[in-house]
């Protein structure tokens, strides 16, 4: 069964960090761009940040620019999330994803989901 499994997320104060880890199992990933979404309640699931199949090319979205870093070690098919400066308004479910191509991974056209972990930044 091919699967994504989130971890890493929790409790953290404004200010602070988390830094989120997506593994995959039951096929390689090396050769897909995997990415970063986020549903607060009350919201769609938007868009946080994705990266090529090579790392050669990221994109954030504008709300978490200068913020997040988003990276990957293909060797171990897993994808980070580094989350920096936390605030209360990134409190939310965070999935991975995976798919062919940055731009579909972004339009949610992605093959693989993960099931999420809860971030949750305090005041």
């Amino acid at each position: 069964q091919v699967q994504l499994v989130e971890s890493g997320g929790g409790l953290v104060q404004a200010g602070g960090s988390l830094r989120l880890s997506c593994a995959g199992s039951g096929r390689s990933f090396r050769n897909y761009a995997m990415g970063w979404f986020r549903q607060a309640p009350g919201k769609e699931r938007e868009f946080v940040a994705t990266i090529s199949w090579s790392g050669g090319k990221t994109y954030y979205a504008d709300a978490v620019k200068g913020r997040f870093t988003i990276s990957r070690d293909k060797a171990e098919n897993t994808v980070y999330l580094q989350m920096n400066s936390l605030k209360p308004e990134d409190t939310a479910v965070y999935y991975c994803a995976a798919g062919p191509t940055t731009d579909g991974l972004r339009a949610g056209r992605n093959d693989y989901w993960g099931q999420g972990t809860q971030v949750t930044v305090s005041s």
